[in-house]
């Protein structure tokens, strides 16, 4: 058993002499401020007036022309204000780095930039011709001077007052930075076969790290050739009460697309989306710059009129294109009809396509397994700085083994040991249906001592319908199919709403029915859209309403009632049936549904457009969707903690959630809306609970399922405040709107946990929250805000915990914000993925409070995952046979390392309560919150702990609509995620959420490089 895990994270030794690196530093200069912030908001509506000059493409394009710049991001700040402290610079480059930006460099950059600010579809008129000019002339007479900055720190840091390490905003940069370029300097990292040799890739000034990326290398898998470059990502982080910040190391692979359509010959680039493109130039972007081996970004994009493809105009590959005076942009036909010609060794320009998973399967596995990473992490590890340390090894925690629940059962062996489990876990299942339906509400008692409850089959395909009612009695272990082998399929084909097919199966506890309804009428077909309707997202939206209306009456023609929440097993088409944009029917299923009271659990046609696999059977999919809905139902299994008297007697946990909607849907309409689940344990034990959700209407705690149909009309929002749509149709979002919006939010959500938090006084109960969801609602989770055993929310100073109430954050990888890790094996061994609970070790180098209040989690990885520890993604192996074989076209899989951080108990206890007087011991509520994510009615670990979970899912229901004038008329926003059977099983990192928790800095979210985000960093 693996006794010790190591992670790829770094800080400063103490006593050791700083880190410090001396620049040259270049302000932004203000004067530019006003004429520019003129012409750019010129023929503009003042609603959408902008405060301050949009600098992002600029400052993207700077650290690409100039490859040893690093820009700093500008902040937001009423007109006339500085935008950086005193301290602070936009430009930095190291002292010894030549002149970035020498002779007229600079003012080409610039230009190009102004030509980005000008109105567009504005006509050229004497006013803005005169406009027009004076930016020019503030352009061309601002002088380049550059100041220097001597020994600027790194990795020194001042305090909170609740003793976690507050680095300088600048830090999270120069410091990311300063290691990449002491990284590119080693030697090559030699493989069997063949050496990696990284250069640094353009990071825009919000995304807080460093990107080095490998040379492109091919692997030949299934006769043909597949291509992709190992990744690393450098970046700065803080840990709750540790003095120190901390550098992390990310590996990860980034796939490239090389494989054309037959049909196209082209590459089938996504619809609706940019595909990022990355450029290798042999020569400088501007003549006179230094020469550089730092790529360049840029995007493509669909052009809507020539059907073709064009590169966008409107970030840094605008200024770029606009710069490339040499040719050096690929022509995107040429590139999208050859790719291979431009990946590579070649001569000029090098391009190469991100590979997104909307284009197919590409045949290179994602990710890198531990083995590996720990080899390149030490060769990455010879170019630290003296001084700069790893971080002590993590130490197994309190508990045993894995630190499972009590209530955790092995896993079975044998068929007859499967069956009686599966025969087991069924009984368990009807008989907390029978104990939980009449606290949930949606069972009922016809006759005495007899519990029925009834769910809806509604189908589509009679193969799928046959599938889902053996695997509904399997789901409840019932006997028999109900009385459905004494009924013709014409039987089941004549079933409408009121009369339906009505199957019935009676055991001891209760007596369950299934309402068997086809989807006629076209309920199941793709929305019909009114081509007459020029806006999409009205379009849309009333397809949608239309829909949604229609389904809801009926639902309701069939004995549906909104007070008693029911339980529907959807069939649906795949999405490959719907191909044109706005028409595919979940949405409106969903809400129709949830509007006549009936929670959903979709399940997809059998298709021949649709690879299924021996693990993904429709029996498979029909079993899993069936226990899904059962949980929404609220029937679920407490993991049952194995402390004993450490912890207080029916401890009962909420967890708090954001669910935010994008703005990148039908509606354009972004929302965010906190809610909160409790889950309370009952007095019968064998793991049953109360699963309720916080209704902040009536201020009480209302049964789960009654929760998430709650949440449908939550989400609406008042058609006033979209402003004039946009020229795509949408609702415009203003300026001045995403200005307050935060702000606003963050109101709403004190007001909310004030609430919430006040209804779970006097019992004993753990609040657990989630850093990277909540931090910028309840800005107290921030790293460089929180204290120990305090609480603050809203605008009031931080004031003490009440006495039954604990405090738990936790943290996972988004973002790179807890590091890569491996356990260590036996010298000789491949290192490996031990599951278990892990604590900083006494005296280990970390802040004692550190070792007393942050705890880390892992968990076994699924049967499924069956991939050796020591996969090697770069060299060909010999295999049995005696064969030269490759294993790059294995994925790999690695769990996150879930950081546990005890913000709030009382360990030094000065009252005695009723349930609990003795004093919180840290450790044990952390192993309680890790014990958590053992569900023991899932086939897997949960990535989140059960209550964060159960909020989490509420996100299917919340989808924001546009609230009608008249009932029903609603639109949706966005996908919502679909269901899933494995939802603990953590994939490769999904990368798209804050870079690092600053001390206190609100933390903007790192560009999007393309859906294939699990391949990068």
């Amino acid at each position: 058993m693996y006794r010790e895990i190591r992670r790829s994270a770094y800080h400063l030794a103490d006593p050791a002499a700083p880190w410090t690196q001396d620049y040259r530093a270049l302000r932004f200069p203000e004067h530019w401020q006003s004429p520019l912030l003129a012409l750019h908001n010129y023929g503009r509506p003042e609603a959408e007036w902008q405060r301050t000059l949009p600098t992002k493409s600029l400052d993207t394009a700077l650290q690409t022309l100039a490859p040893e710049v690093i820009v700093r991001p500008r902040a937001r700040p009423p007109v006339g204000e500085g935008s950086l402290p005193p301290e602070d610079f936009w430009m930095y480059v190291p002292e010894d780095a030549p002149d970035p930006l020498p002779g007229r460099a600079g003012g080409q950059v610039f230009n190009a930039w102004l030509r980005m600010l000008m109105p567009r579809r504005t006509e050229p008129t004497p006013e803005l011709r005169a406009l027009l000019l004076r930016c020019g002339d503030e352009l061309a007479g601002t002088p380049l001077n550059w100041e220097s900055v001597p020994g600027a720190d790194l990795l020194g840091a001042h305090l909170t007052d609740g003793g976690t390490a507050a680095p300088e905003p600048r830090q999270f940069q120069l410091a990311a930075d300063a290691l990449a370029r002491r990284v590119r300097g080693l030697d090559p990292y030699p493989f069997d076969g063949g050496e990696l040799r990284f250069q640094a890739l353009p990071r825009g000034p919000r995304d807080q790290g460093s990107e080095l990326m490998s040379q492109p290398l091919c692997r030949t898998i299934k006769r043909k050739e597949w291509w992709f470059s190992i990744t690393l990502n450098i970046s700065l982080h803080t840990t709750p009460f540790d003095p120190r910040p901390r550098l992390h190391l990310h590996w990860g692979v980034r796939r490239w697309a090389t494989h054309t359509r037959s049909d196209t010959g082209r590459l089938p680039l996504p619809y609706g989306q940019s595909t990022t493109v990355y450029l290798r130039p042999k020569i400088p972007w501007l003549p006179g710059v230094p020469a550089t081996q730092r790529g360049a970004l840029a995007r493509l994009r669909r052009d809507r009129a020539s059907n073709g493809f064009t590169w966008v105009e409107n970030d840094s590959t605008g200024i770029l294109h606009q710069l490339s005076v040499v040719g050096q942009f690929p022509a995107p036909d040429h590139l999208l009809a050859s790719p291979e010609d431009w990946i590579g060794d070649g001569p000029g320009v090098r391009a190469a396509v991100v590979h997104s998973n909307h284009m197919g399967a590409h045949e290179v596995g994602p990710g890198l397994m531990p083995h590996q990473r720990s080899q390149l992490t030490a060769w990455a590890e010879t170019a630290l700085p003296p001084g700069v340390v790893r971080l002590p090894d993590l130490v197994r925690g309190r508990g045993k083994g894995i630190g499972a629940p009590a209530n955790r059962r092995a896993k079975p062996l044998g068929e007859s040991a499967k069956k009686a489990e599966e025969s087991r876990a069924a009984m368990a299942r009807r008989r907390a249906i029978a104990v939980l339906g009449d606290r949930a509400g949606f069972t009922s008692h016809p006759e005495a001592e007899q519990t029925y409850v009834t769910a809806r089959l509604l189908w589509r395909t009679a193969e799928l319908r046959r599938h889902a009612v053996r695997e509904f009695a399997r789901t409840l272990g019932l006997d028999g199919d109900g009385g459905a082998h004494d009924l013709s399929e014409q039987a089941f084909d004549d079933a409408r709403p009121g009369r339906p097919v009505m199957l019935e199966w009676r055991s001891p506890e209760l007596v369950v029915r299934l309402r068997c309804l086809p989807l006629t009428d076209g309920l199941a077909d793709g929305l019909v859209l009114d081509q007459a309707i020029g806006r999409r997202g009205e379009r849309a939206a009333r397809a949608l309403t239309v829909r949604r209306r229609e389904l809801s009456s009926w639902l309701r023609a069939d004995g549906a009632d909104p007070s008693r929440p029911g339980l529907a097993l959807v069939e649906i088409g795949h999405r490959t049936t719907f191909r044109e944009a706005d028409t595919d029917p979940k949405f409106a299923q969903r809400l129709g549904c949830a509007d006549a009271g009936v929670l959903t659990q979709f399940v997809v046609t059998p298709s021949g457009e649709r690879r299924i696999d021996n693990a993904d059977t429709v029996e498979h999919r029909a079993h899993q969707a069936w226990l899904d809905g059962f949980r929404q139902l609220g029937v679920r299994v407490l993991p049952e903690h194995t402390l004993g008297g450490d912890l207080p007697d029916g401890l009962q946990y909420a967890a708090l959630w954001m669910v935010k909607r994008r703005k990148d849907g039908p509606t354009r309409l972004p929302r965010h809306l906190p809610v909160a689940v409790l889950v309370t344990p009952l007095a019968e034990g064998g793991g049953l609970c109360v699963v309720r959700g916080w209704d902040d209407d009536t201020r009480t705690w209302i049964a789960y399922p009654h929760f998430l149909l709650g949440l449908v009309k939550k989400a609406e929002i008042d058609p006033s405040a979209p402003d004039e749509p946009g020229a795509d149709g949408a609702p415009r979002i203003t300026a001045k709107a995403r200005r307050t919006n935060l702000s606003e939010q963050r109101k709403d959500t004190a007001r909310f946990l004030q609430r919430m938090l006040h209804s779970l006084r006097h019992h004993p109960t753990v609040l657990i929250t989630h850093a990277q969801n909540s931090r910028s609602h309840w800005p107290w989770l921030q790293d460089g805000q929180i204290e120990p055993d305090a609480i603050r929310v809203g605008h009031a100073p931080p004031g003490g915990i009440d006495d039954e109430l604990r405090l738990v954050r936790v943290r996972g990888r988004a973002g790179h914000e807890t590091a890569q890790w491996w356990g260590l094996a036996e010298p000789g061994k491949a290192h490996g993925q031990p599951a278990g609970f892990w604590a900083v070790p006494p005296r280990g180098g970390e802040c004692g409070d550190v070792a007393a209040r942050v705890f880390y989690s892992s968990t076994e990885r699924p049967g499924t995952f069956a991939v050796s520890p020591a996969l090697d993604r770069l060299a060909a192996r010999v295999n049995a046979a005696g064969k030269l074989t490759s294993q790059a076209g294995t994925g790999a899989w690695n769990p996150t390392l879930v950081e546990i951080a005890v913000l709030g108990c009382h360990a030094e206890r000065d009252v005695e309560l009723p349930s609990f007087s003795a004093p919180d011991e840290p450790e044990a509520i952390a192993l309680a919150t890790h014990q958590l994510r053992m569900a023991p009615d899932y086939p897997v670990a949960l990535s989140l702990p059960l209550p964060l979970h159960l909020a989490g899912q509420a996100q299917a229901y919340v989808l924001p609509t546009v609230a009608a004038e008249e009932p029903g008329a609603e639109a949706t926003d966005g996908e919502i995620a679909p269901e899933r059977s494995d939802e603990g099983i953590e994939s490769l990192p999904d990368d798209r959420k804050p870079a690092s928790d600053a001390a206190g800095v609100p933390i903007p979210a790192p560009r999007r490089e393309g859906p294939d985000q699990s391949a990068l960093f």
